[in-house]
């Protein structure tokens, strides 16, 4: 992949804080207060959220020191979620405004609670909800905002609406039992508005691109996971025993190959799995692999088993899409809270469609290394390898026009 060299006398040296991630220039680690809570906190955060520059998720786990932020949409068999719901001394809320929610403001719950918090635009939270029925089976809460947004440089759809670490705030201080404490989470919020329309009045808008002025480098659009984490990293790809759509399924996830590999350490997985329902015919042929192997393959619980041994605590899964993840977890596998979507990090990069993993990989990476593993998933598996080399590879931007802060 070919990207713009920047012209040296247009930019600025720009240069980022390891703990906000925001450029230096507009920084608001001085304002962050630590505000310690028995309540436990537990952040979703929608991944479209996750590289907005001015969302406050990442501000109010900062402050919180019980607070933990988590990145996903599906969150079902996620242990993240699951180790959260199952505490017995603080049992799980909801933040979530809907029928049947009731007012935490005037009617808080009794004794501490966890609450689940979900971050994103209001359609994304819409979503994670509704796809996600233990959420949707907690109890729920909402309020009505007693003060306006303090949150000028962001529109919400209503002006009752307000940002997470706003809702966190009015919330904390009712269950708290402190109110005038948790006004502190307001300090960082201002100083990054602040900083932002100091930026916004020097003409320097990141929403807004001078003409004749070098585009984002790419090395900034990736997320920090790839360049802060590499080690972590695991790629994986699976394939599954595929019926015909007019065909009645018999059962779901019949997942027949998994394969994973961490790029950064060069560590393989490799096991394929006995089908759990009759082999069909056009399976063998799509996913490259003989008939004979499939149906000797291990026992799907020996694969579940031997992968766990294989993870680490700080592992972040990484495909290219949903389908595997989903496939491994249908199965009745469990993977690691942290994922991340190669595709959807493509689609930030590259201007126009992405396309499939074959082509977005033969534009990007030349040439190809070799499968690493059988079957379509080995050579699948190689694609995502070389991608997440070749993001890591892009040049260090300390130099970036400073209209993109």
């Amino acid at each position: 992949m070919t990207y713009p060299r920047p012209r040296l006398a247009a930019l600025a040296v720009r240069r980022v804080c390891t703990r906000c991630r925001r450029p230096e220039v507009v920084c608001y680690c001085a304002a962050l207060p630590t505000l310690d809570t028995v309540t436990r906190v537990v952040i979703l955060q929608h991944p479209r959220e996750r590289d907005m520059p001015i969302g406050t998720a990442r501000m109010a786990s900062l402050c919180l020191p019980q607070a933990r932020l988590h990145v996903g949409m599906r969150w079902d068999e996620r242990s993240a979620l699951h180790d959260a719901l199952r505490d017995p001394a603080r049992p799980p809320i909801l933040l979530y405004p809907g029928p049947g929610a009731r007012d935490i403001l005037r009617e808080p719950p009794s004794g501490p609670v966890t609450l689940v918090v979900v971050d994103g635009t209001w359609s994304q939270a819409k979503t994670v909800v509704r796809d996600n029925p233990a959420l949707g089976a907690l109890p729920r809460y909402a309020f009505t905002t007693p003060e306006p947004t303090h949150y000028r440089i962001r529109r919400e759809p209503r002006a009752e609406y307000v940002s997470t670490i706003e809702a966190l705030m009015h919330v904390l201080g009712v269950l708290e039992g402190d109110p005038a404490r948790f006004r502190a989470l307001l300090d960082p919020l201002n100083a990054m508005i602040d900083a932002h329309l100091a930026q916004h009045g020097r003409g320097l808008s990141p929403r807004v691109r001078r003409r004749g002025r070098m585009p984002r480098p790419l090395r900034d659009r990736l997320p920090a996971t790839i360049t802060d984490r590499f080690d972590d990293l695991v790629c994986v790809v699976g394939e599954a025993n595929v019926w015909p759509y007019r065909v009645e399924k018999q059962g779901t996830g019949d997942l027949v190959h998994w394969v994973a590999y961490r790029p950064g350490t060069g560590e393989l997985f490799d096991v394929v799995a006995a089908p759990e329902r009759m082999l069909t015919p056009g399976t063998p042929l799509h996913i490259e692999l003989d008939a004979d192997r499939l149906l000797a393959g291990a026992p799907r619980a020996s694969l579940h088993a031997a992968f766990g041994r294989f993870l680490r605590a700080t592992d972040v899964i990484c495909s290219w899409g949903t389908f595997g993840p989903e496939l491994y977890r249908a199965s009745g596998g469990r993977l690691p809270d942290d994922w991340l979507d190669l595709r959807a990090v493509a689609q930030r990069l590259t201007t126009g469609k992405v396309g499939p993993l074959e082509d977005y990989a033969a534009r990007t990476v030349a040439p190809p290394s070799s499968p690493l593993a059988a079957g379509r998933a080995g050579r699948r598996l190689a694609m995502l390898a070389d991608i997440v080399r070749a993001w890591r590879a892009f040049p260090p931007s300390n130099d970036r026009p400073l209209d993109c802060v």
